[in-house]
């Protein structure tokens, strides 16, 4: 059914989405024969190896290339075994030995073993085999405390007690320690593909994962298919994964209603109910776990002012936002954390939208006539944010009316990440999904100082050594009702000191041809493919 349909794209829908047509001519090498289940998305991936990126369009590869020692439940962020069978942890939770599956390999015909675990875990701590003298394993230093040498770095050694059987030991006891080895960065790598080349190995994976690399063309597709020998049994089902790139989210739906993709990301929340009503599609709504803001960059003037700031979020139209951009599938953002992770502060209210208290705050500041900036928008679009380059341009008119006028620039999405991370904007949308369902992941990691260094996560540089000590604390503590406790007071700082104008917590919805069977949307935006199959 679906080889026939790219001629029924009418000519109108030709003309206005250049990369359906790729797909139709034949320019994709998609050919949708067999178990092909063709996945359309926003943007491409910036690289292939898990440990070297934070965004989602690489992570969503990743995820079915590679296996961590631990893993997520496929509609849940509760820890399951992976490429670890089974765990312990000592009286003091410094030492944690992991028990090994056997029999695995890599794509490329290597053991698996804790030899393997080890040389991963200390490329990852000494930084060492990266592709280019930027790059940096960026996630490891966001959750396990910095690298080796820094004075937070919380692993103080990975040793193999024999062939499968491999140790942690910890300079503390961290609280989501569990939680951090199951994300998807710490997807184990072939020891011998990374040492033979490290630059070609971050665009070229090699895993223990259901599916293999097969190819990439840039800005297009990327295609992997089956691994034979998986190593459970009976998956993956489909023979080969197409990832198609489509920018604009009304040509990918194009795409969908046309036959050329299985599964779309990304629908936008106004043809939620066109897919809902048509039994050809399913529609599916991914769990919250996210949020979207806009960062202030603290390092530089006028946002080093913190009344600055707090202006700016008093001057953010957040329903009306969402009433314009999101049709009702967001709720208006109050901390820097979705209500969907615990210890979330229920008694922060956010800044009112109140122009004249806006106005007030920058007199104040100094800057009764506003001032000038530029303001990065996101050029793909987003979970968290549909359309970044529209939602700039309706804050950028509310600015407008408090006198502080923006330049909107929007660079190709792998560039407007690397400027991002190395603080190159005034401010900047970004957005999170959470990674591991732990409040560590969206505080610790997107606003402690730790996390300031470039290559950044903490894109607004903000850096106070109250909310540190309040995280740290949090991160050694074992007991959830006084880690809830810390973090809530986290929140109270973050809100005061307003480093970001946190915009939405947003419902993402997708949709799928009819005849897609086993798919599950994961709260942490990266899914796993083994069990989907393709029925008649």
């Amino acid at each position: 059914m679906k080889k026939q349909k790219c001629w029924m794209l009418s000519l109108a829908v030709l003309l206005v989405c250049s990369s359906v047509l790729v797909a139709c001519g034949g320019g994709s090498g998609a050919d949708h024969n067999g178990k092909t289940l063709i996945y359309g998305r926003g943007a491409d991936s910036t690289m292939l190896d898990p440990s070297l990126v934070t965004d989602g369009e690489s992570f969503i590869v990743t995820e079915n290339v590679f296996n961590g020692l631990l893993g997520f439940e496929k509609d849940s962020m509760e820890v399951v075994p992976a490429l670890a069978e089974s765990w312990e942890e000592s009286d003091d939770g410094k030492t944690w030995t992991f028990q090994l599956r056997e029999g695995v390999k890599f794509h490329d015909g290597t053991d698996f073993n804790a030899d393997a675990v080890v040389f991963n875990f200390e490329r990852w701590a000494k930084q060492e085999l990266l592709p280019t003298e930027k790059d940096a394993y960026i996630y490891y230093g966001s959750m396990f405390g910095g690298y080796e040498g820094d004075e937070g770095h919380i692993i103080e050694s990975v040793t193999a007690l024999d062939e499968t059987t491999v140790q942690f030991k910890l300079k503390e006891p961290q609280g989501p320690f569990l939680a951090n080895l199951a994300m998807s960065p710490f997807g184990l790598a072939s020891p011998t593909a990374v040492k033979g080349d490290p630059k070609k190995f971050a665009e070229n994976p090699v895993g223990t994962g259901p599916f293999k690399f097969e190819s990439w063309k840039k800005g297009d597709t990327i295609t992997v298919v089956k691994n034979e020998d998986y190593w459970e049994e009976g998956l993956p089902k489909l023979d080969k994964v197409i990832f198609q790139s489509i920018p604009d989210n009304s040509a990918r739906l194009t795409a969908l209603q046309s036959g050329d993709i299985d599964i779309m990301d990304g629908l936008n929340p106004d043809d939620s109910e066109t897919v809902s009503a048509n039994d050809q599609f399913q529609l599916y709504e991914r769990p919250p776990m996210n949020v979207g803001y806009l960062a202030f960059n603290v390092e530089k003037e006028p946002f080093k002012d913190r009344k600055v700031r707090q202006a700016l979020n008093h001057a953010v139209n957040k329903e009306g936002l969402i009433k314009s951009f999101y049709g009702g599938k967001a709720e208006p953002a109050t901390n820097p954390m979705p209500p969907s992770i615990w210890g979330f502060n229920q008694d922060i209210e956010g800044y009112e939208y109140d122009l004249e208290k806006a106005k007030e705050l920058l007199e104040e500041a100094g800057y009764k006539d506003g001032f000038e900036v530029e303001f990065h928008a996101m050029p793909a679009p987003r979970p968290y944010m549909p359309d970044g380059r529209k939602i700039a341009e309706y804050i950028q008119a509310d600015f407008e009316k408090i006198g502080v006028k923006t330049k909107i620039v929007s660079p190709e999405w792998t560039t407007y990440l690397e400027e991002t991370n190395q603080g190159k904007h005034d401010m900047a949308l970004l957005g999170w999904t959470g990674d591991n369902g732990d409040p560590d992941n969206f505080l610790y990691v997107l606003l402690d100082k730790d996390n300031a260094r470039k290559p950044a996560n903490n894109i607004a540089f903000y850096k106070s050594d109250k909310l540190h000590d309040i995280l740290i604390k949090a991160q050694r503590e074992t007991d959830q009702d006084k880690r809830s406790e810390l973090y809530q007071e986290a929140q109270e700082i973050i809100n005061n000191d307003a480093p970001w104008v946190p915009l939405v917590y947003a419902n993402p919805t997708l949709a799928a041809q009819s005849n897609v069977e086993g798919f599950t949307p994961h709260p942490k935006g990266s899914d796993k493919l083994k069990e989907v199959d393709i029925g008649q």
